[in-house]
């Protein structure tokens, strides 16, 4: 090869350029993340996104700088960037989280080891950056999902159990309305309690914050504090270590006047459960709203098997997108949670309408 020659076969620098334009594209996804972020994570998305234009000078360089015909990124990466240009919200992260798992260079002769270790390892932050935006969505989203769940298995289940005894369309109806209504009740006012519940003992949990006044006069040599830390799970030396380091604080920001709430070791990290208000709310409103699907076709004065089977395809298609919807947060396959999903609801139903029929015929 002669120094005008390009570096690489056709089908290497080919390769080249669909990383290349892969990387920009990816970068591109943390820069539209990082304008809707402040603080630390907003620092954390363009260091990422700085890691990716490393990769793209890679690419560049082999390219010998040559970035014409650079192809479009592939298809789930230009989703990514159009979904964050548009909402900039945690269901990016948790596919970006997925597409950082999946990066080839691992096996890939012409990328350094260092841009497959920095593949992995960004698979890692953008999990730790989801799971931030989990923990915010966790109990509101957990009503929600769990709700709109329940009121498209229960209501239909309820609808075609009671469509296959043979009882009147408007009976059918008014039993599923009855039914819509009772469950969204139910899930709401179940939802309330529980999370009020969660929270309670939470806050029982919680350390209590005049526990730190007493940190200054505790006697060195006793630590009571190793107690507390062993109280909460630590080995016996992890606790002692950890005391002494606590208790060298104390004296630390005693000694310079210092606030003590710049101390932070009875600090008590409890989980986001979201209040009992909000939970119920959107578990009555998800649940009502799933419930009402299965219902549609008799409201729209269909009967028989024509509402039947309509209303078991529109909940079939509700299953799928709630499914989807739950593998994209949890980092999970959208495909896999989405058929497990449909085949959880449509087994109950099935169950239930066959119940129906033997009821039916019973009765009949």
């Amino acid at each position: 090869m002669t120094a005008d020659e390009p570096q690489g076969t056709p089908a290497e620098r080919a390769r080249w350029k669909r990383y290349l334009a892969d990387e920009r594209a990816e970068a591109a996804v943390y820069r539209e993340l990082a304008a809707r972020r402040e603080g630390e994570e907003r620092d954390i998305l363009l260091a990422l996104a700085a890691a990716e234009g490393r990769h793209e000078a890679h690419w560049l360089g082999l390219l010998d700088g040559d970035d014409t015909g650079i192809p479009r990124a592939d298809v789930r990466t230009r989703m990514l960037a159009s979904l964050a240009r548009r909402f900039g919200s945690i269901f990016v992260l948790a596919l970006a989280q997925r597409a950082e798992s999946r990066s080839p260079y691992a096996d890939d002769p012409d990328a350094t080891a260092a841009m497959a270790a920095d593949e992995r390892i960004h698979g890692e932050v953008v999990r730790g950056l989801a799971a931030r935006g989990r923990r915010r969505l966790a109990g509101t989203f957990r009503a929600a999902v769990f709700g709109a769940n329940d009121g498209l298995v229960s209501n239909l289940a309820l609808v075609l159990g009671i469509g296959a005894t043979g009882v009147p369309a408007p009976v059918v109806l008014f039993t599923g309305i009855a039914g819509l209504l009772a469950g969204a009740l139910s899930m709401g006012a179940g939802e309330y309690v529980s999370v009020r519940s969660q929270r309670e003992l939470l806050e029982a949990s919680a350390p209590d914050p005049g526990a730190r006044d007493a940190l200054g006069d505790l006697d060195l040599d006793a630590n009571e504090l190793a107690l507390v830390y062993r109280a909460r799970g630590m080995a016996e030396d992890e606790a002692v270590d950890q005391a002494a380091l606590v208790l060298a604080r104390v004296q630390a920001a005693e000694r310079l006047q210092a606030p003590t709430d710049a101390i932070g070791s009875l600090e008590h990290d409890d989980e986001a459960v979201g209040t009992g208000t909000s939970a119920a709310i959107s578990s009555f409103l998800f649940f009502a709203s799933g419930a009402l699907i299965p219902v549609l076709p008799w409201l729209f004065g269909m009967s028989g098997l024509a509402a039947t089977v309509t209303a078991t395809v529109l909940v079939s298609i509700a299953l799928l997108a709630t499914g989807a919807t739950v593998g994209l947060l949890s980092g999970a396959s959208p495909m896999r949670r989405a058929l497990r999903q449909l085949g959880i609801g449509l087994g109950a139903a099935a169950i239930t309408y066959a119940l129906g029929l033997a009821f039916g015929t019973t009765i009949g």
